[in-house]
């Protein structure tokens, strides 16, 4: 794969990895939000508290990894005021065409102690991913939107989630990312051996 080809390639990726942290905030457990809600209970919770209660979670995840979240953050953060809240994720899920009631939206809220901003956002959600092979969450990003398990998603429906969710692709990224991806006569993309290429590179036509 080219050079430019494989910077679209991560892009494309890394779009589908945190679509599928969202998924995520969908389920933190319980005793998880009960812990960190212990580290609260004195004095009345600040926008700063969060940090200096999960300030080491940071140790946990490389540079990479981190930013990988940060842009995650970034996504839900709508207002980019700093913090997650009700609007935000509002938006957010508006934006996937979905139409969630307030009831729903104090569920997701209520499971963080306090206000959402990085640190607790990696802490409530990161801890959950972390050890998970790469190659595992891209894929499993991708089957989120593939209501059937087929292994596949059309190419026109996943030009229509990378241009408008997210870190928008344009429509000529798009194209030139679909050079290289696997896609059969009838329009199927495989994301399966998408990420196998992503990871492991795309064989060479004399091996096929």
């Amino acid at each position: 794969m080219k050079a430019m080809d494989q910077v679209r390639a991560d892009k494309g990726a890394r779009h589908f990895q945190n679509n599928h942290y969202l998924k995520k905030t969908t389920k933190v457990q319980p005793e998880t939000a009960a812990t960190m809600s212990s580290k609260r209970a004195k004095g009345k919770t600040t926008k700063k508290r969060p940090q200096r209660a999960t300030s080491n979670v940071f140790a946990m995840f490389d540079q990479s990894q981190i930013q990988e979240f940060k842009e995650a953050f970034n996504m839900i953060d709508q207002n980019r005021d700093g913090f997650i809240d009700k609007e935000d994720l509002h938006d957010m899920l508006a934006s996937l065409g979905k139409n969630p009631s307030d009831e729903y939206l104090e569920g997701m809220m209520s499971e963080a102690p306090g206000p959402i901003n990085f640190t607790m956002f990696l802490t409530m959600f990161g801890e959950r991913l972390n050890g998970t092979d790469p190659e595992d969450v891209i894929r499993n990003a991708f089957a989120c939107f593939d209501e059937e398990g087929s292994g596949v998603i059309h190419e026109d429906h996943l030009r229509e989630l990378l241009t408008t969710m997210g870190d928008r692709f344009t429509d000529e990224e798009v194209d030139e990312l679909f050079r290289e991806a696997p896609i059969d006569k009838k329009g199927n993309f495989n994301y399966a051996e998408f990420t196998r290429i992503l990871k492991h590179g795309a064989k060479d036509k004399d091996d096929i």
